[in-house]
């Protein structure tokens, strides 16, 4: 059977570098979304849409790996995109009044037939609430600006300048929403030691 890590195929979007910021071109990916409105620390919408998330991307993975396909791949990290309406206005301390999409990256050979027959599956399986909100559609971010922060979330305000700096000294603007992967399992590993990429995107000023 074959094996796929996505994390290794696509090392230059999933690891870069904690002491550099680099721009790279992310291509059309695939995803399961989910959006949402409020602190990701308190809103039970965000637990809800986490949840479902990883119960469809498993149950897709399973499909695939039992299918016609016969292709066994590891899940990809849990990603989020947070904006406010006026992105001038974006702060990261002011939690409560962001907008979120919450994404996890499918494979190409995961297709929307595939995406609908495990939605029934899980339906019938477990009570998700966030199940109804759920989608799958292509995603394009094209060129951005990225580092890997590592250590607690509150801790990303530096880091997230870092980056806007780097865009703003190398004649770009953001563009966009703010775009985080978490690679870390925050339940295993100590806060000190989370990875998360902060990615922005950008274009030409």
């Amino acid at each position: 059977m074959k094996k796929i890590d996505y994390k290794k195929e696509l090392k230059h979007l999933y690891r870069p570098s904690p002491k550099r910021v680099n721009i790279v071109g992310v291509p059309e990916m695939n995803f399961l979304m989910i959006d949402g409105h409020g602190d990701p620390n308190t809103a039970k919408d965000y637990t809800d849409a986490i949840e479902t998330l990883f119960a469809l991307s498993y149950a897709l993975k399973f499909m695939v790996k039992k299918g016609e396909i016969e292709i066994d791949y590891g899940v990809m990290p849990l990603e989020g995109l947070w904006w406010v309406d006026d992105m001038s206005q974006f702060d990261v301390t002011d939690k409560a009044n962001w907008n979120w999409t919450s994404m996890i990256m499918q494979p190409e050979f995961v297709t929307q037939t595939l995406f609908s027959e495990a939605c029934q599956q899980v339906k019938k399986k477990k009570t998700l609430k966030a199940l109804p909100k759920i989608r799958f559609e292509p995603f394009f971010e094209g060129k951005s600006a990225q580092t890997m922060h590592i250590g607690p979330f509150s801790e990303e305000g530096p880091t997230i300048e870092r980056v806007h700096e780097f865009i703003q000294s190398n004649g770009y603007k953001k563009t966009g929403k703010h775009h985080e992967i978490y690679l870390s399992d925050i339940r295993r590993a100590a806060p000190e030691k989370w990875k998360t990429v902060i990615r922005q995107p950008l274009q030409e000023v």
